[in-house]
């Protein structure tokens, strides 16, 4: 038998270390050629690290949000044969744990770095033991309710004296009282399956339902509810963490400038339900958003400073001729934005079939670095969510967003009498030390009129 070490592979495009997000196995699992061992990221993109022999899991180099460079070890294998671990080497459990994702307690994340750094990773038989001895603490008090023990001799002096809150028996045991008390206890609305007993095997007296009444009428009231003190610590890692830093950018260097319009989209949902009623069979059904992002080709025509972005280190604005529309997108790890390529040379059906697979892609978590990277402008959009106003953040480094909000029908005065119509709102921001509130305007206004003259969207 031998030692089969696997480091972190090059995952490309230069990048030089990735967060390590998801373990497929912990120590001790049997695992086969090609089992996937853990799922790293680098930017947006999830890429998957496979085994390439079959073996038995005898350490694990990181833990889940740890930044681990290209070519640490990060898996070591019990393998047939000899392996690739030359006799005499240095154990990977010696070597440095891997750097620890940025955390906003600052100093204090340092201090428990430098502590890290001076032992090998947790082995196998501790991880294991650990987990095994939360869940039995856990149970060791059911009576309490909420936080539980707050340590072991809080939890012993809980067990060994009568509990004051919380169900005192057993679910579904029935408490043990004469008529007189039950009586009591249903006039002041007192459920007694909540009331200790002092009496013999639990008994319920008199005495005890003064003693409850006395701690208290938020306990004594029998809703059948119980106060919660619990807190759970989840750590940031992964997709989150990425939109955690990317929002605080955006927000903390970009003044943003949000303008709301009221767009009539009756003649374009008229027209898109044509369209689609006709289409061929290969082609892609037809939302709004093919519509919103040829008029934006057409708007950006016009105002080309809008399809930008803007390095404020340097202090230069990149203006692009070629417009790559962002579409943001809500997928089961959280929010990612698939890149529409080259929109000014995609047509109708183009765009919405391009629209789909980018979609597709990011909710499977197949999408690449290359389709998750080089929006010029961005679209978010909740579809039916979408409220009726929004103030959408900026993908930074870019200039501009348009949101789209929730269509919905409301009566219009048509100079002689209210009729119904299907109404949207885009709400639209800039970063306004590039962007005037009047360019703007301009952009959200020429939008709106190819919108609501959508046969103007088809003509050159």
């Amino acid at each position: 038998m031998g030692e089969h070490i696997i480091k972190l592979p090059d995952v490309g495009e230069g990048v030089a270390e990735a967060e390590l997000v998801e373990w497929h196995v912990k120590v001790g699992d049997l695992v086969r050629e090609d089992t996937v061992l853990a799922a790293v990221m680098t930017d947006k993109a999830t890429v998957e690290i496979p085994s390439p022999v079959d073996g038995e899991i005898l350490w694990l180099g990181a833990e889940i949000g740890d930044t681990v460079a290209i070519g640490s070890p990060i898996v070591r294998l019990k393998v047939a044969g000899e392996g690739n671990v030359v006799a005499g080497a240095k154990s990977p459990e010696t070597a440095p744990t891997p750097t620890p994702g940025p955390s906003p307690q600052g100093g204090e994340e340092r201090a428990s770095t430098a502590k890290a750094d001076t032992k090998p990773p947790m082995s196998s038989s501790k991880k294991a033991s650990s987990e095994k001895v939360e869940p039995a603490m856990a149970t060791a008090s059911p009576s309490l309710v909420g936080g539980g023990a707050k340590g072991g001799g809080a939890a012993t002096a809980s067990a060994g004296s009568a509990p004051t809150s919380g169900a005192p028996r057993a679910e579904g045991e029935k408490p043990l009282a004469s008529p007189a008390v039950r009586l009591r206890a249903k006039e002041a609305g007192i459920d007694l399956r909540q009331v200790p007993g002092s009496g013999p095997a639990g008994r319920i007296s008199h005495e005890d339902i003064e003693a409850f009444l006395a701690r208290g009428p938020q306990l004594a009231r029998a809703t059948g509810l119980a106060p919660k003190d619990g807190v759970e610590d989840i750590k940031v890692v992964g997709l989150r963490r990425k939109i955690a830093e990317k929002m605080s950018l955006a927000k903390s260097r970009i003044p943003h400038i949000t303008y709301v319009e009221e767009i009539d989209v009756t003649a374009l949902e008229e027209l898109r339900a044509t369209l689609n009623k006709d289409k061929r069979g290969d082609r892609a059904k037809l939302t709004l958003l093919p519509f919103l992002m040829r008029a934006m080709v057409k708007a950006i025509a016009d105002q080309p400073n809008l399809n930008a972005v803007f390095n404020d280190d340097a202090g230069i604005i990149h203006q692009h001729e070629g417009i790559h529309i962002g579409i943001a997108a809500q997928t089961p790890t959280g929010l990612v934005v698939p890149v529409v390529k080259h929109a000014e040379a995609r047509d109708l059906w183009d765009c919405a079939a391009e629209v789909n697979r980018l979609a597709d892609a990011a909710k499977s978590g197949t999408a690449t670095r290359d389709e998750l990277s080089g929006s010029t402008i961005t679209i978010t959009s909740l579809g039916a969510m979408g409220g009726v106003a929004t103030t959408p953040v900026i993908n930074y480094p870019e200039v501009a967003i348009v949101g789209v909000n929730k269509m919905m029908v409301r009566p219009v005065w048509d100079g002689t009498q209210f009729i119904p119509r299907k109404m949207m709102n885009l709400s639209s921001s800039f970063d306004h030390r590039v962007i005037d509130g009047w360019d703007a305007a301009v952009f959200v206004q020429r939008i709106k009129a190819l919108l609501e003259t959508p046969a103007l969207i088809f003509v050159d």
